[in-house]
């Protein structure tokens, strides 16, 4: 799963109680965004976007290399090395700490942009259900007591509502703007959804083990539940778009499960400047939860359900850490798709013959390889080097995410971003 590291764009924002920065905060915070600015503004930010365009539109070109630390940003931005005084405040200044450290240190491909965005401050209501958690205290594992235990109780469900704090929202866009919007420009972006899968709200409700045996003893019940889940979606996507409340991501927005949505070809012709349609947009779906599920049943269970969702967005992304090799020949059928998963868990010559100069080859190598507290380079080089020779006919990226921890060792980005550029570089 993403944590979706779009610049700026972090659902905790809407968490946040107090609208509030000190003196102190404003000092620090218009440092961090001037030396943000500084590095947006460097001539390799611009090359680095070039890689993005050119992998985006499927043009040949290098591998395009990222690096996520995802948890392991706790690691080497520790809370208690933050100076703000106010939670609103630490939460900026992790953000632009971040730029800093993506422009300064990583050594990938992301571009630092002179932008810092907020995100809308909303809620959002359950299905009428929701799953009871048992455990996952500190980020650790759970289990879950799933709610729908009986299809007799399926009129219990609702579609989800959206609850909107435009007032709030605004306060965040006024108070950045005050601060350091005379160094980097301040704009206000939805992000209401990573994925438009469905199946982690299903598995949720029904349960992981429960929905396999339903597609063979229930699956009358099972197809009823997933054109809830369907319909839900759609409304869900038809309010934001009517309310004028999508915003493009056709820029320097993280995208998918993996990589940058710089691109030409979105908004569409006929776009009206200010109102964004999914059509103007990058879209997403994945269903990692159905791993499991063979080829016929996700094509019976899930993909009529994706399909008109996906149907409605300009360009698409499919795919997480599922092995999408097993049900290309049904993941294939999505319209307008362009970036493809590549989970370590997929056969990665398979998939380059599927994909070949057709889509765009979203590699991600196992984060297992930076969990250590020193990372075996030479094992890591080496693997990279065979990865990209396997797709050495296809439009690789090659994302490094879903780690939980680094090693407690910051180095290992680093290094792991020099020697992927190394070996990108050399091709």
């Amino acid at each position: 799963m993403s944590d979706q590291t779009a610049y700026g764009l972090s659902m905790v924002t809407g968490t946040i109680k107090n609208i509030e920065l000190t003196k102190k905060d404003r000092i620090i915070l218009r440092e961090l965004a001037q030396r943000v600015a500084e590095i947006a503004m460097r001539p390799e930010e611009e090359s680095k976007r070039v890689l993005w365009y050119k992998i985006n539109s499927l043009q040949p070109t290098r591998p395009v290399v990222f690096c996520d630390p995802e948890n392991g940003w706790n690691e080497i931005i520790p809370e208690e090395t933050l100076q703000n005084e106010t939670e609103l405040g630490r939460h900026w200044e992790m953000l632009l700490r971040k730029e800093i450290f993506w422009g300064n240190e990583m050594g990938d491909d992301r571009p630092v942009e002179p932008l810092f965005c907020i995100p809308y401050a909303y809620s959002e209501s359950d299905w009428g259900m929701h799953e009871v958690r048992i455990g996952g205290v500190g980020g650790g594992s759970y289990r879950w007591d799933a709610p729908l235990k009986n299809y007799k109780d399926i009129d219990k469900l609702h579609f989800p509502e959206l609850i909107i704090d435009h007032e709030k929202t605004d306060r965040m866009v006024l108070l950045a703007e005050d601060t350091f919007g005379d160094i980097l420009k301040v704009e206000k972006r939805g992000l209401w959804w990573w994925s438009l899968g469905m199946t982690w709200t299903l598995v949720n409700l029904r349960g992981l083990e429960q929905i396999m045996i339903d597609m063979f003893d229930f699956p009358k019940e099972l197809h009823q539940l997933m054109v809830i889940l369907r319909d839900g979606h759609m409304a869900k996507v038809d309010y934001l778009e009517k309310n004028n409340l999508l915003s493009l991501n056709n820029d320097g927005t993280y995208i998918g499960s993996g990589g940058y949505g710089y691109t030409h070809e979105l908004p569409q012709p006929d776009f009206d400047e200010g109102k964004v349609r999914t059509i103007d947009i990058w879209g997403f779906s994945e269903s990692q939860e159905t791993c499991y599920v063979s080829p016929e049943m996700f094509e019976e269970f899930i993909f009529p359900y994706q399909y008109p969702l996906l149907e409605r967005f300009g360009l698409n992304c499919y795919g997480c850490c599922e092995p999408i090799d097993k049900r290309w020949q049904v993941v294939k059928k999505f319209p307008r798709l362009r970036r493809i998963s590549v989970s370590p868990w997929a056969n990665p010559k398979v998939m380059a013959e599927y994909l070949g100069s057709d889509y765009i080859y979203s590699l991600k190598p196992n984060p297992a390889d930076l969990a250590v507290p020193q990372i075996d380079q030479d094992y890591i080089r080496k693997k990279i080097r065979n990865a990209f020779q396997v797709a050495k006919n296809c439009r690789v990226e090659i994302i490094m995410k879903d780690n939980h921890t680094i090693g407690k060792n910051s180095e290992n980005v680093k290094q792991w971003s020099r020697i992927a550029r190394e070996e990108a570089e050399s091709l």
